[in-house]
């Protein structure tokens, strides 16, 4: 017989479709694992999505520019980490391609005081309409957010507010000591309490104009010039250009990964979880797959011992099997892979409400990501494992000696 292509194929494929009920199970383990797949792929797609927005519109930007030295000293001496001319290096910075929107900041550290007590604080100057353009992952449990013309108002972290039970409308005092030795000291109107992604951020963080925080410290500097960017993807090619640009001497030129360290061990911890629940779905398909495999051609037998005695080598019985197999498998894959995105599509228009991440303030509602790549490489995880499962029972059925396979079933 001739098994050779497209005659091969053609056979193969009619046996395929000749063993209906077994080819249903087969197809329906590859299928579901390959689905499977997709939608923990996607979900955990959609964790490193939203984390990472959330990092960026919370806190950090896409990109933050401070002078060398700034991030290991600014608790010791920040006065001599200042960025001189901060307008200047602003715009130098906006006519950079990508770049949305730059915002100055000025940090400081302090004490505010409600009349009662006092806590420790970690305080930057903002420009309070680009950071609304920001801040869109900033939530306000009270009150609102700072507007340009708030030259007296404080934002409050929503740990800082309840350490010291202050609510929007009430007086604060923020003091400070100037690398000189002064100490200085202004009076402030709580405008708003945020939440932010992070909490140990709100345990600390207040927010005042840029205006006021530089009357506080006295200059007209920057600490840090934060980028925003048109999309998230740009962020290594704008920092390439930028430490081209500025060079590598005086201004470290930081990603928002980069000053995210939660983040990454987050995205580390994940994709180990991941790759460990694609090796489980794996293993099962195999199992699925090889136990359905070895029932039918148990079941064949007789019909493999008439190929063989009718003088159709050994070989060309094994690629006959395989043959069938890449055929469940190529099936298997096309059904798991419209199954597993119309799954994905179904329960991203309804959402998955998920609690906040840990050392997080703000739940999420979570997506089933389609990812091109992650679709495809489902598909051919798949496939690959519906042709290893077959390899060692095609091999001992082609290897049947022709009496005792003709002799089996009768």
């Amino acid at each position: 017989m001739n098994l050779q292509l497209p005659q091969g194929l053609a056979f193969a494929l009619r046996n395929v479709f000749r063993h209906r009920v077994r080819s249903a199970a087969t197809l329906a383990a590859i299928s579901l694992g390959v689905a499977g797949l997709i939608l923990a792929g996607g979900f955990v797609q959609d964790i490193f999505i939203q984390l990472g927005e959330a990092v960026i519109h919370s806190q950090s930007g896409h990109i933050q520019i401070v002078r060398q030295g700034y991030r290991e000293g600014r608790t010791r001496s920040p006065d001599s980490f200042l960025i001189d001319q901060p307008d200047k290096l602003k715009q130098e910075l906006a006519d950079q391609p990508g770049v949305q929107i730059v915002l100055s900041r000025l940090g400081f550290t302090g004490m505010i005081n409600n009349g009662k007590r006092d806590l420790g604080i970690v305080g930057e100057g903002v420009e309070p309409d680009a950071e609304a353009k920001l801040g869109t992952y900033m939530r306000y449990i009270e009150g609102r957010a700072l507007a340009d013309g708030d030259s007296d108002g404080i934002v409050l972290g929503q740990g800082v507010a309840k350490s010291l039970g202050l609510k929007a409308g009430d007086r604060v005092n923020l003091v400070i000591t100037l690398a000189q030795g002064a100490v200085n000291t202004l009076d402030f109107e709580v405008i708003g309490v945020f939440q932010s992604f992070s909490k140990d951020f709100d345990a600390r963080a207040v927010r005042i104009s840029l205006k006021a925080a530089r009357n506080l410290m006295d200059n007209d500097s920057a600490h840090v010039m934060v980028l925003l960017l048109n999309r998230t993807t740009d962020t290594d090619r704008v920092v390439a250009s930028l430490r081209h640009k500025l060079g590598p001497d005086k201004y470290e030129i930081a990603s928002w990964r980069a000053l995210s360290d939660f983040y990454d061990k987050t995205q580390q911890l994940y994709e180990t979880q991941f790759g460990v629940l694609r090796l489980i779905i794996l293993l099962m398909v195999l199992l699925s797959v090889a136990n359905s495999v070895n029932m039918t051609l148990f079941e064949r037998t007789r019909e493999f011992g008439t190929l063989l005695a009718l003088g159709d080598r050994p070989g060309a019985v094994f690629r006959l099997i395989m043959t069938e197999s890449m055929m469940l498998g190529l099936i298997g894959a096309g059904l798991g892979m419209s199954l597993g995105c119309a799954a994905a599509w179904t329960i991203s228009a309804i959402g998955i409400p998920m609690p906040p991440p840990p050392n997080a303030n703000i739940g999420y509602t979570a997506f089933i990501r389609i990812m091109p790549l992650e679709v495809l490489t489902a598909g051919g995880i798949g496939l690959v494992a519906t042709c290893l499962a077959a390899v060692m029972p095609a091999r001992r059925a082609s290897r049947m000696h022709v009496v005792d396979a003709l002799r089996q079933g009768a």
